[in-house]
């Protein structure tokens, strides 16, 4: 008898990696540009999506006004961000390839949680969960919860969180960084897309075999 192998837990950040979300964040700093009068290129803040929406507020805003800006944004977001976001190729057949297996996939995301969500279901996309609000390393906590044991991101905060974690670290440069810097951060395995994940997922569970 062929003995049973053990599917893993799959983790993937939401922004870059499963989502294209940079025509609604784009929209978002617009309108909250206008509303309150302070200058924010949105053309730059959507080519370093990633970390939390406070290191890119702090470009724009003054320390003490930081959190109520953050606050704001949120507020505003589902109105302008999530109709223009679109799915990354590939994206719902990564997840869909993970389920089929008889595994789990879990959308670990720097977003504030409850957009994060509005983004999926939007999408269409069903995860077995959605954790919000972890960075980097911190993303680590959420993995080891869900005995995640992969986790795809697109961003070297996205590696540090997996290594923290013991994850393998599956990197695809669809976001601000790219493959070298990817590698140079310490990814175990690079992927040109999420189009490329099914087979490498498939390769990965045969060597687990």
């Amino acid at each position: 008898m062929t003995p049973m192998v053990p599917t893993p837990t799959v983790g993937f950040d939401l922004d870059m990696t499963l989502i294209d979300s940079r025509p609604g964040i784009h929209a978002a700093y617009r309108a909250l540009s206008a509303e309150t009068g302070v200058w924010i290129d949105a053309d730059l803040a959507v080519t370093r999506l990633g970390p939390p929406l406070e290191q890119e507020l702090a470009h724009w805003f003054p320390a003490d006004r930081i959190q109520e800006m953050g606050d704001r944004y949120r507020e505003i977001y589902p109105r302008y961000a999530i109709e223009p976001t679109l799915a990354m190729p590939g994206a719902k057949d990564a997840i869909q390839a993970v389920r089929a297996a008889g595994g789990r996939a879990v959308v670990v995301t720097a977003k504030h949680e409850p957009n994060a969500k509005l983004h999926l279901a939007h999408l269409g996309m069903e995860p077995d969960a959605v954790i919000g609000w972890l960075w980097a390393e911190a993303k680590a906590e959420a993995l080891r919860e869900h005995g995640a044991s992969v986790y795809v991101g697109d961003h070297i905060g996205d590696v540090r969180g997996a290594r923290t974690a013991g994850a393998l670290a599956v990197s695809i440069p669809t976001g601000p960084c790219d493959a070298d810097e990817l590698r140079a951060a310490g990814a175990d395995v690079v992927l040109p897309d999420l189009t490329a994940f099914p087979a490498w997922w498939d390769a990965y569970r045969a060597d687990l075999a």
